[in-house]
């Protein structure tokens, strides 16, 4: 399998008090073509920060990050910030669990989906831009997309907003999607909805995801490979489903322990 992302010995430390606090330690990821991998584990053991820094999202001058992130031979933590918004969100995209404090209020999605491809690819014509945007809503699985084109996102509801994030993250064709808890907000019937329409955008268009979810019932839905962190290491990692039947930590078992199940009775 070709790798397109390598993270090694990712290392995040805030310096907002008197002494230093590590939230990601020693952190491991090679991602493949085509792959999807899970990152799951509780609030605040480090998924979400580890996402934000292959997005180059962490800028604070607060704190410290060290390791590497090598994608197309550079390293994301070190090259220079033009280089990196050559790729935020074209080659490397990210979408948000709550999209109504991500999409622009004031903005129509239109705008909204094609920002992407105005900043990237200005040789593109306003046009095309239009045309693509409103196959890439279809293709989301939203219907009468050239209505929501020039719909605001107060008039969308949750599943809708989402599925224009993702449209949005989408447009440019990018080699990885970052999913940060995309279906937290919504409810289950939409929850599997997405999945399904993740599914189908990797399966697609060959876009490789990281999914960073608690949820371990939806990472086991739709991840080949599960990293399981806890207070910012990686305690276990493996395929899927070796891992959900075979668990060796113990945090890892609580964790799937924790996931309920239906009693259907007799």
């Amino acid at each position: 399998m070709e790798i397109i992302l390598d993270v090694t010995d990712l290392h995040i430390e805030f310096h907002d008090h008197e002494l230093p606090e590590t939230v990601v330690e020693d952190f491991d990821l090679m991602l493949g073509k085509g792959e999807i991998v899970g990152i799951v584990g509780e609030s605040g053991s480090g998924k979400s920060m580890s996402a934000l820094a292959i997005a180059g999202l962490l800028n604070r001058h607060s704190m410290e990050k060290t390791g590497k992130i090598m994608f197309n031979g550079d390293n994301l933590l070190t090259c220079n910030r033009n280089k990196l918004r050559t790729y935020q969100g074209d080659e490397i995209s990210i979408i948000f669990q709550e999209p109504m404090t991500s999409l622009n209020p004031v903005k129509k999605i239109g705008w909204q989906v094609e920002e992407p491809l105005f900043i990237h690819h200005p040789e593109i014509s306003k046009t095309d831009r239009k045309k693509r945007a409103i196959a890439m809503l279809e293709s989301v699985g939203l219907e009468n997309a050239s209505e929501v084109y020039n719909m605001y996102p107060h008039e969308l509801s949750g599943g809708m907003r989402q599925r224009v994030m993702i449209a949005a993250a989408m447009i440019g064709n990018p080699q990885i999607l970052i999913a940060d808890e995309p279906t937290t907000a919504l409810d289950v019937t939409v929850q599997a909805q997405i999945v399904e329409l993740l599914k189908k955008l990797n399966r697609e268009m060959g876009t490789s995801i990281i999914f960073i979810s608690h949820d371990l019932s939806l990472v086991r839905q739709l991840c080949q490979r599960v990293i399981v962190m806890q207070k910012g290491v990686i305690v276990e990692t493996g395929n899927t489903e070796n891992v959900f039947r075979n668990p060796r930590d113990p945090y890892t078992k609580k964790l799937i322990a924790a996931i309920p199940k239906i009693d259907l009775g007799d």
